[in-house]
């Protein structure tokens, strides 16, 4: 097994029913924070921490997310005659030179789990990131999954990024139980999918962050549905626990729960905050509000 995390699955079939009628017939992985898609901000974040290798997972209805990618000829033309360079070069360089985009469709929605099972050919026998867009993750200084590429590097064992929440969250989320190493890092020691405050282990969830061994396939090809009828990555990663250490970290930085309207406008206005062009005249308007 390599010791380099190469390859990021980004599981892009869900069907957004929380932002309906917005994503109908446009992906939710596609709505905007400022000037970039959620997806597009997952993306730099993998590329960032040294992915060269983008496994898309996707559905129907899904085909803007590949178009976004590509390249766009009529686009660039346009802008070339128009001599507008520096938008000129955002549409070029969204996907650098040297990195290898792969869309696999998912025939049904199963689940997480399940989505992460149709990488496994992509994959191979290889360790691997998992990155949901839904959560959008200001890492500050150094991004979430750079982070835990320097956790992965040291104990070549799976890492789930995790965050203190509300108790009364827990049945939004999975939640571990775990052993504290030092601060931040844990071992965890039991997973469970969205269960009852009075049950729930712990107030720490799981967060869309994951570096996995390939071992998981075979544990979620066995995984039987759980929570909503779905195949959970979460009871995939309770078994893998039975074979292998996995490490939980607690990320430096803020997380925008972008899958909920609040989180979604919350990270608009934030982001709108730290962009040059629009920072003052966002200010004054919401000073205006008081």
């Amino acid at each position: 097994m390599t010791g380099k995390i190469r390859k990021a699955v980004f599981p892009v079939a869900g069907l957004g029913t929380r932002f309906l009628p917005a994503t109908k017939a446009s992906p939710k992985e596609m709505l905007p924070v400022v000037d970039k898609p959620l997806i597009q901000y997952a993306v730099e974040e993998a590329l960032a921490a040294g992915i060269t290798v983008l496994i898309f997972i996707t559905g129907r209805n899904k085909r803007s997310i590949a178009d976004h990618f590509d390249k766009a000829y009529e686009l660039e033309n346009e802008l070339e005659k128009k001599n507008k360079q520096d938008i000129l070069e955002i549409v070029r360089n969204i996907i650098p030179e040297g990195v290898t985009c792969i869309y696999i469709r998912q025939p049904e929605a199963l689940g997480l789990g399940h989505a992460v099972l149709c990488a496994r050919a992509a994959v191979g026998d290889e360790p691997f990131a998992v990155l949901l867009a839904d959560d959008l993750i200001d890492g500050h200084e150094r991004n979430c999954l750079n982070q835990m590429v320097d956790i992965y590097e040291k104990f070549k064992k799976s890492v789930i990024a995790v965050e203190a929440i509300p108790k009364e969250d827990s049945i939004k989320y999975g939640i571990v139980s775990l052993e504290e190493v030092e601060p931040g890092l844990g071992k965890v020691r039991g997973i469970v999918e969205k269960p009852e405050p009075d049950k729930a282990p712990s107030n720490m969830a799981v967060i869309g962050r994951y570096i996995l061994t390939p071992e998981i396939f075979n544990l979620l090809k066995q995984t039987q549905k759980g929570a909503g009828g779905e195949i959970q990555l979460t009871d995939g990663i309770a078994a893998l626990l039975q074979k292998e250490e996995v490490y939980s970290w607690q990320f430096k930085g803020k997380r925008y729960d972008c899958g909920s309207k609040f989180g979604y406008l919350q990270a608009n206005i934030e982001y709108g905050l730290k962009d040059p062009e629009i920072s003052r005249d966002l200010q004054h308007y919401i000073n205006s509000l008081k």
